[in-house]
């Protein structure tokens, strides 16, 4: 796998790429503290760019099947890094409304790579390969997010904020530039996904993801972090509002990234022995008593405690899922099922955007933590019932027969 370059594109595009997208998220976060006092307001706003990812959501599965990945990416690539320039006008005339122009294309773009992306990385590699290249990846993504959240906390010291935006322009521009030497085979999946394209649509790939039980069970797992992930950056505004402390927000981002690495390493090394349904259910597990912990977020110390125990879950967690879906979902329903898939997160994310906002503003964080830690809690504990239902059901059909 090492020798194969498209992996070293991919790893080192999502490093640079990532290094801009934390440069941007942290400007973001700076530019909202500074014109917008509600939380509530910052999550509609942020809501607003998610709702346009999930409007182009369907067209962008056809597309990135019945079209070349490497043209899907390289397209969206160009629109991302156009959308900064809109984020530059937004500083320059403190105006929030060019911020959601800028939040809007920076969805639209997203809507159509991450799916072409995760399409493209069961042709890049061999499948038994895929769980390491998926868990390297995330952990490259997640070094980017780390080093990235330092850097934009020091740059903001130092510079104004649109050199950070016009940082994180640079970065895009370097993995429009790196997608350019992709070279994989695509043209039979190709061919045999144009010609079902003309029969076939977006909504075919539903009875697909029905006959796969465990893809079913994976996605519905997915909720549980996503009701974390979901009002991430506005938690971490509250808490470093809580404590009085902006450092804690890059001590937040490095726990748990660092935390991520290490679960997507230590996933590695279990998931020859363990299966992939104790593995989701153990990290969904975890992921509610992280958030149980943050009732104490007026701590710095369990704070971490509480970020660095997310982080090591979801490192778990996501690679597992994502090896599932590449493995188990036919390669020819690829765009398609990650286009829903990244509609389904972006659905969730709004909801919990909206929701987190208004809790925050109605009864606080150390209550709303609360909540989601039960939320999450009873959630994997009816999952994981059902799925050994659903089991012990199928195991009783295939002795019958």
């Amino acid at each position: 796998m090492w020798r194969n370059k498209n992996v070293w594109i991919l790893l080192t595009g999502e490093f640079i790429a990532g290094l801009g997208l934390w440069l941007g998220i942290i400007g973001n976060l700076e530019f909202m503290q500074e014109k917008i006092p509600s939380d509530f307001l910052k999550s509609l706003l942020l809501a607003a760019g998610l709702l346009a990812g999930i409007a182009v959501g369907p067209l962008a599965g056809r597309l990135t099947d019945q079209h070349s990945k490497k043209k899907v990416m390289l397209i969206s690539g160009f629109v991302r890094a156009v959308s900064v320039l809109f984020m530059l006008v937004a500083i320059h005339t403190g105006s929030v409304w060019w911020m959601l122009v800028f939040l809007i294309l920076l969805q639209i773009s997203a809507a159509f790579y991450f799916p072409a992306l995760q399409a493209a990385i069961p042709l890049v590699v061999n499948e038994k390969d895929l769980l390491q290249l998926n868990g390297v990846h995330m952990n490259v993504a997640t070094l980017s997010r780390v080093i990235g959240t330092a850097l934009a906390g020091v740059l903001l010291v130092a510079i104004p904020l649109n050199m950070v935006y016009l940082l994180s322009l640079g970065a895009y521009l370097v993995l429009f530039f790196l997608t350019w030497f992709l070279q994989f085979d695509e043209q039979k999946l190709l061919l045999k996904s144009k010609s079902a394209g003309k029969q076939h649509g977006f909504k075919d790939v539903f009875p697909v993801i029905s006959k796969l039980p465990i893809v079913m069970m994976t996605l519905i797992l997915t909720l549980i972090p996503l009701l974390f992930l979901g009002g991430f950056n506005l938690i971490v505004i509250n808490i470093s509002e809580l404590q009085e402390s902006s450092a804690i927000k890059g001590w937040i981002y490095t726990a748990e990234g660092i935390a991520f690495m290490s679960g997507a390493f230590f996933i590695k090394r279990i998931s020859h022995t363990i299966s992939p349904y104790k593995i989701l259910f153990a990290s969904s597990l975890l992921i509610g008593l992280s958030q149980l912990l943050l009732f104490f977020a007026n701590l710095p110390v369990l704070t971490i405690i509480a970020f660095a125990l997310f982080g090591f879950s979801v490192g778990c967690f996501f690679p597992t899922g994502a090896t599932i879906f590449q493995t188990k979902v036919p390669k020819d329903y690829h765009g398609r099922f990650f286009s829903f898939r990244n509609m389904m997160d972006r659905v969730v994310f709004q909801i919990v955007l909206l929701m987190t906002g208004f809790l925050l503003d109605a009864v606080g964080l150390q209550n709303m933590s609360v909540m989601f830690g039960v939320l999450s809690i009873v959630m994997t504990t009816i999952f994981f019932i059902r799925s050994r239902h659903l089991r012990a059901i199928g195991d009783s059909e295939r002795n019958v027969s």
